[in-house]
């Protein structure tokens, strides 16, 4: 699995393409799949489990990953592979319980060298309120916030050819000791700030420049759910939105020829996309954490099968949660839906839980949401009232607009009796969930 962090659908397809050929020609291509979370925790854990966030518990209240839910890591290890994790982000190792299953978790930041060690450690400070709090705390003085900072690395410096470069050593020393081996890999390239160079630097030039920054320092603090208001201007937002399209495009080259490597010259199953989407101000929301709209979770996904050359495209809504069970049916371990064998049977659900921004987090801000993309039509539940919009499209994205009072949406859908009754329950389920967490 080779994950982008990040990366948004329009990020891919809104320039010249996906730009990986071999990718696109070789797979099984999904034009309309949308992860299950707004960031990386809720995102990966449900690719993890198969499982919504509020089944497998890895949101932005709770945290952390139930243990009674067995990973695809733990189970394809009970399969007989060499479990290996090679990732640029924090997010998916132990501090969330996603490293569970792992033979190994490589975190790339402690195995590559730092370029500009000052601008690195004044950028990451500033970007982080948690450690800005830990520097006048005795934590910084007896020198605990290396890990911290060390893990920042990964925002200023490209660390995709490292990655691709241990994951080659991995898979060499497995194959000399005949094991079947299973790899994720996370990519920070397309994770804020963007990489739109080896080492970190605005677009802009002059005043452009400082009002880029500017833009990125609100952007990661979020800062306007504590003032109500979006500081950051359209067109600064357009341009922090060009960053991603611009890393993506820097990466997206690297990314075919090592998938070309592993997929032509391994003979493997290869996944490449993203673990969710970015919301560059689309509804008032900017950055991650709490949205459901489709610049957050529409995401680019890619299937390449062993032995298989040739492409085909999935246009039916799919959820990447359904990763899990497509895996796992082909090792002969089925569990859950396949969104490769059966992309109809795929839930495409997404759900959002309000993020406590350093305990600012205005009263208005401080709902959880629940969209279901069913009919050609996206439908949201937020406070007991339903809303609705069409999908997304490179020209933009539409706006909810409220649903008639007492309009029974799961009724009204064109499903299947049993279809509808797994809805409602899901629609009841998270609603419990969202109360016993608000």
């Amino acid at each position: 699995m080779v994950i982008s962090d990040s990366l948004r659908w329009d990020s891919v397809y809104g320039g010249d393409g996906p730009r990986m050929p071999y990718v696109q020609g070789n797979s099984v291509e999904f034009t309309a799949a949308r992860s299950a979370g707004c960031w990386t925790l809720p995102a990966t854990a449900s690719m993890f489990t198969g499982l919504l966030p509020h089944e497998h518990g890895a949101d932005t209240q709770s945290r952390g990953l139930a243990t009674a839910e067995p990973t695809l890591a733990e189970r394809l290890r009970a399969k007989g592979y060499s479990t290996h994790q090679i990732t640029a982000n924090v997010a998916t190792t132990e501090i969330f319980g996603l490293d569970r299953g792992f033979d190994e978790v490589v975190r790339i930041w402690k195995e590559v060298p730092p370029q500009h060690r000052k601008l690195h450690e004044l950028m990451v400070l500033v970007g982080k309120p948690r450690l800005r709090k830990k520097v006048l705390s005795t934590d910084w003085i007896r020198g605990k916030l290396s890990e911290d900072i060390e893990a920042g690395k990964v925002w200023l410096q490209d660390t995709v050819g490292d990655i691709f470069e241990r994951a080659r050593r991995t898979l060499a020393e497995n194959d000399r000791q005949g094991k079947p081996t299973f790899l994720f890999l996370n990519l920070m390239e397309t994770h804020f700030p963007y990489h739109v160079s080896p080492i970190f630097e605005p677009l802009g030039r002059g005043w452009d420049a400082v009002t880029e920054l500017v833009g990125l320092y609100h952007l990661v603090n979020q800062t306007f759910m504590a003032r109500g208001a979006q500081p950051v201007s359209d067109r600064t937002m357009a341009r922090l939105k060009s960053r991603q399209r611009v890393a993506w495009e820097r990466i997206a080259p690297q990314i075919d020829t090592f998938v070309k490597e592993l997929h032509d010259g391994h003979d493997s199953l290869v996944v490449v996309g993203s673990d969710h989407g970015e919301c560059f101000g689309e509804m008032g929301w900017a950055y991650h954490f709490n949205n459901v709209t489709d610049g957050g979770n529409r995401v680019p996904m890619f299937w390449l099968e062993p032995g298989r050359s040739g492409a085909r495209q999935v246009d039916v809504p799919v959820s990447a949660r359904d990763l899990f069970g497509a895996l796992l049916h082909e090792v002969g371990d089925p569990v859950g839906p396949s969104v490769v064998h059966e992309p109809e049977s795929s839930v495409n659900a997404i759900e959002s839980c309000w993020y406590d921004s350093q305990g600012r987090t205005l009263p208005k801000f401080k709902y959880n949401q629940l969209c279901l993309v069913n009919d050609g039509m996206r439908w949201m539940r937020r406070d007991g009232r339903w809303y609705s919009a069409p999908p997304s499209t490179l020209g933009g994205e539409p706006e909810f607009a409220a649903v008639s009072a007492g309009t029974d949406v799961v009724e009204e859908l064109r499903a299947s009796s049993a279809e509808r009754t797994r809805l409602r329950r899901l629609v009841t389920d998270f609603e419990a969930f969202s109360t016993r967490i608000s």
